[in-house]
């Protein structure tokens, strides 16, 4: 544009030059004010967490800086005002606005909390757990800060594309003046072609996106794990921990015909009260919702795998599989109704009283999230250390493509090598120590944030904050969304380009009109990356507003 003014001045178009340094000022203004809404994005995140906190002392409370609070020490949130820290609560009742955290449109009863959410009705009291920067909000304050700064691969291809328009332009501007001798004409040239647009487009686009998973409950390590996010043909999914809960739960009762439910319930927890095995806890609270009350067993004796014997009173009872009341000689003629959950049998005094179908619970959001993974074109594959049977009745009720079970964790990390060798882009949804190998193998790995801290670290793309796994579809689809603008603009200035700088070689553009088109064009390509700039608070609750 420099080149095109001083052109313009050497042939004494002194007033098209005015008129290109005026449209070159407003759009450096316009690009400017519509970067700095995406770094003022960051600063927002910023300034949502709370510079004082109120701390319990001996006889009262104390209001401080955040940065004199100690990682243990009580602090007090009073209704309204946002949390200064992670941590758990040990007095109050109250309702917690988590959007700026999770995207959670509504409030929402929480006994663990997190920093830069907002207390609603009651004060509580909170233990705490994590400060500043290692509080989950400021996990994604750095993380937004970091993409900023990072340069993703498609943003040094834009830099590169950049450089070549402008080489191009210039090519074209000399044969323009070889050919025509139109000094008019090789202006308009170098004044229509314009790469702004993917510049400053591109890297805004990626800050947007980063900002916006942010905002929805992810958080993305970066534009390169961004990138690979979006190129995804193939989402690996943990079954324990999370497409379930991870803790079986007592599902069912089935009473034999001359035995009640309270009764069979009430052996199976007095047998139970001395084990530590989940599905003793899960048993035990069963017990407890339905109110039935139990006393310890006198003798307990656990065959691991197998199940437990104990002495309930003057009685010999037995909880455990079929095979194991069959090894003691106990009758059993019913049949097995549910092949894939855990029907747990128990017999009192040698004569069976029923089962107990001990299972482990999928998540709410699980299904509709593989409906909606699969809707996107990916291939989803559920990887688990479950026996086969329990495996493939979960992968029914979800509806995955393809099940793989009774896997070690390095069986899961050879799987994963193989698809990748297979020129598959993989990405891998875990939360435990044993899928940890596996994440880091991934072109993307995704923790649960109620995961582990080693699948956290392993999982070097994307963390869940929380366990809603609708929050890992939205992060695909923002990360496409990402892709998909950012190739827009790509295209889009090839098109303008080429068309303006054959108009502008052919006389058709005066070097006015081909400044506007540059602007215009290049203004239009950066509101376009702008769209993906997370809303501010005060813009979200407008539209909420709005929507109610």
């Amino acid at each position: 544009m420099a080149i095109a003014i001083l052109a313009a001045l050497a042939i004494r178009e002194v007033f098209t030059g005015l008129v290109i340094t005026l449209f070159v000022l407003v759009a450096e203004v316009l690009e400017g004010l519509t970067v700095g809404r995406g770094r003022r994005a960051i600063r927002h995140l910023i300034e949502l967490l709370p510079s004082t906190a109120t701390v319990g002392e001996r006889g009262g409370w104390r209001e401080v800086g955040v940065q004199q609070v100690l990682i243990g020490d009580i602090v007090l949130i009073k209704p309204r005002s946002r949390i200064p820290v992670d941590g758990s609560v040990v007095g109050g009742h109250s309702f917690v606005d988590q959007a700026t955290i999770t995207g959670e449109s509504m409030p929402v009863e929480k006994n663990l909390v997190h920093a830069g959410t907002i207390n609603q009705s009651g004060a509580l009291e909170v233990r705490v757990e994590r400060l500043g920067r290692d509080t989950t909000f400021g996990k994604i304050i750095l993380t937004v800060e970091q993409a900023g700064q990072s340069r993703a691969p498609i943003q040094r291809i834009a830099d590169r594309l950049a450089g070549y328009l402008v080489y191009f332009a210039f090519a074209a501007a000399i044969l323009t003046l070889i050919v025509t001798h139109n000094i008019p004409s090789t202006i308009s040239v170098i004044i229509v072609a314009g790469a702004c647009g993917i510049a400053a487009g591109t890297p805004l686009a990626i800050l947007g996106a980063i900002g916006r998973a942010a905002q929805q409950g992810a958080i993305i390590k970066g534009g390169l794990y961004l990138e690979k996010l979006a190129e995804v043909d193939t989402m690996l999914l943990d079954k324990t921990g999370t497409l379930t809960f991870g803790t079986p739960e007592v599902l069912e009762l089935r009473p034999a015909p001359d035995a009640s439910g309270a009764l069979l319930m009430n052996t199976a927890a007095m047998a139970e009260s001395r084990s530590e095995h989940p599905v003793a806890s899960a048993i035990l609270k069963k017990a407890t919702e339905m109110r039935i009350a139990y006393e310890e067993s006198s003798q307990f004796e656990y065959t691991p795998g197998k199940g437990v014997t104990a002495i309930c009173g003057s009685d010999e009872v037995i909880v455990g599989s079929k095979n194991f009341l069959l090894e003691r000689g106990i009758s059993i003629t019913r049949g097995n109704g549910h092949s894939a959950d855990a029907e747990v049998f128990v017999a009192r005094k040698g004569q069976l009283l029923g089962t107990l179908v001990v299972a482990d619970r999928l998540r709410p959001q699980a299904v509709e999230s593989i409906r909606s993974l699969k809707s996107m074109g990916l291939r989803t594959v559920l990887l688990t250390g479950d026996a086969q049977a329990v495996a493939e009745e979960v992968g029914k009720k979800l509806g995955v493509d393809e099940v793989r079970s009774e896997l070690l964790p390095e069986e899961k990390l050879q799987y994963v090598k193989r698809l990748t060798a297979a020129s598959h882009t993989v990405a891998m949804v875990g939360d435990g120590v044993n899928d940890a190998p596996a994440l880091a193998q991934a072109t993307g790995g995704v923790a649960m944030g109620s995961g582990t801290d080693v699948a956290q670290e392993s999982a070097d793309d994307v963390v869940l904050i929380g366990s809603d796994l609708s929050k890992l579809v939205e992060t695909l689809r923002i990360a496409r969304r990402c892709r998909r603008t950012i190739m827009q603009n790509f295209a889009g200035t090839l098109v303008v380009d080429s068309i303006g700088v054959g108009m502008a070689a052919f006389g058709l553009l005066n070097p006015l009109l081909a400044a506007f088109i540059h602007v215009s064009s290049e203004l239009v390509f950066i509101l376009n990356s702008a769209r993906l700039v997370p809303l501010s608070d005060a813009s979200r609750r407008t539209q909420r507003r709005a929507v109610g």
